[in-house]
C-alpha cells in the first residue's frame, strides 16, 4: 500500500479504538479547521495540515514521499539514528530493501507536540466519574510541564539521519496506545478477574507479556498484593505519557480500586500508595508491544506487509494465535 494510505489508515484505526466519543473527536478536529480558518498569511505556513483529519500530534509521517509504495518495514519500539543506520546497512546487504521505518515513540515534529495527545487523560479520568473541571485543570499542569520538558529535546536528529540515507519513516504513539487500552478494558470487563492473582494470570496469557517475562520483565504488581480483590479497574495506557500525580486520591474516591499501566514512577507509586490503590505494571515495551500488533493486525486486513522487528518490538498475529 502507498505510504499515505498507511498512515490514513493507521489514524482511523486510533480513532475506533479512541475512549472518546466519535462526536468529541469531530468536535476536536472542527475546532483545529475553525483555528486553521482564522490563520492570517504569516502564521499559515507554520500550521500543521495534518490537525485536519488526524487528532493524534505524535503520529505522523516524518519524512518520506507520501507515495511511496510500501511491502517491507522495520519496527521498533524506539527507532532512534543506531536502528536507521541499521535499516540502511539491511539495504545495502541486497534481496528486498526496506521500504519504511515505523517508530512507535513519536520523533521530529511528532515528539515536539507530544503534549497536545495528553488531553485524552481528561475525558478517560471524567468516563470514571471524576469531574471534568477538576481533570482538566490537573492535566493541564501536568501538560505545561511536558510542553516544557520537550523545549530542550533535539527533535529532529534521527528524522534527518533517516532523510539523509533516503529512508522514508513515520511514528504511529496514541493510536497504538488507544489500542492496548481498549484490548485490556474489554478483557477485564469481559473477565471480571476478582483477586490480583486472576488478573495477572488475564495478562500472562497474553503473547506480548508472555514474551516479556520470558526476558526477565513480565507484569508486576508494585502496590497490593495477588490476593488483593481488584474491584473496579482502570486501564491508564494511553495519552502521550504520564499524567498528574495529584489524581490518584480522586480515582479512589470515584470507585477505583486496581491501576493498569503500562510504568509509574516513584513520585507517582507513593501518591498512589497513599491512596490505598492497587496498581499493576503491565510493562512498557510489552504493553506497546500489544498495542502496534493489534493496530498492524488491522492494518493488514486491508494488505498483508512484510515485517523485520528491532528495538523491542516482536510481531505477534492474533489471528495466528487463535
Amino acid at each position: 500500500m502507498k505510504l499515505r494510505d498507511l498512515y490514513r489508515k493507521a489514524v482511523d484505526i486510533g480513532i475506533s479504538h479512541d475512549p472518546r466519543s466519535r462526536d468529541e473527536l469531530e468536535r476536536v478536529l472542527e475546532e483545529e479547521k475553525e483555528k486553521s480558518d482564522k490563520l492570517d498569511e504569516a502564521d499559515r505556513e507554520f500550521f500543521d495540515g495534518d490537525r485536519l483529519f488526524n487528532p493524534y500530534a505524535d503520529t505522523r509521517i516524518l519524512c518520506g514521499l507520501p507515495e511511496t509504495e510500501v511491502n517491507k518495514v522495520i519496527a521498533g519500539i524506539d527507532m532512534e539514528s543506531a536502528e536507521v543506520v541499521l535499516t540502511h546497512i539491511l539495504n545495502s546487504a541486497g534481496g528486498r530493501k526496506v521500504d519504511l521505518i515505523i517508530a512507535h515513540h513519536p520523533e521530529g515534529y511528532a515528539l515536539a507536540r507530544l503534549h497536545d495527545v495528553m488531553r485524552v487523560q481528561a475525558d478517560l479520568l471524567a468516563n470514571c466519574g471524576i469531574a471534568i473541571s477538576a481533570a482538566e485543570q490537573l492535566m493541564e499542569r501536568r501538560i505545561g510541564e511536558v510542553e516544557r520538558r520537550l523545549l530542550a529535546v533535539n527533535h529532529n536528529r534521527t528524522v534527518d539521519a533517516a532523510r539523509l540515507l533516503g529512508i522514508p519513516m513515520m511514528c504511529i504513539h496514541t493510536p497504538a496506545d488507544n489500542c492496548v487500552t481498549h484490548y485490556l478494558t474489554n478483557l477485564f470487563e469481559r473477565e471480571r478477574p476478582d483477586k490480583l492473582k486472576d488478573l495477572m494470570k488475564l495478562l500472562r496469557d497474553i503473547p506480548e507479556y508472555k514474551s516479556a517475562a520470558r526476558l526477565q520483565a513480565p507484569p508486576k504488581i508494585v502496590s497490593g498484593s495477588e490476593h488483593n480483590s481488584c474491584g473496579k479497574i482502570y486501564v491508564d495506557m494511553t495519552g502521550g505519557t504520564e499524567g498528574s500525580k495529584d489524581i490518584f486520591e480522586k480515582l479512589s474516591a470515584s470507585g477505583v480500586s486496581t491501576l493498569v499501566g503500562m510504568h509509574i514512577s516513584e513520585e507517582h507509586l507513593e501518591k498512589a500508595k497513599k491512596a490505598n490503590l492497587n496498581v499493576v505494571v503491565a510493562g512498557h515495551v510489552s504493553s506497546d508491544n500489544l498495542g502496534l500488533n493489534i493496530l498492524f493486525d488491522e492494518l493488514e486486513k486491508v494488505e498483508p506487509l512484510e515485517f523485520i522487528s528491532v528495538s523491542g518490538f516482536e510481531r505477534f498475529r492474533r489471528n495466528e494465535l487463535i
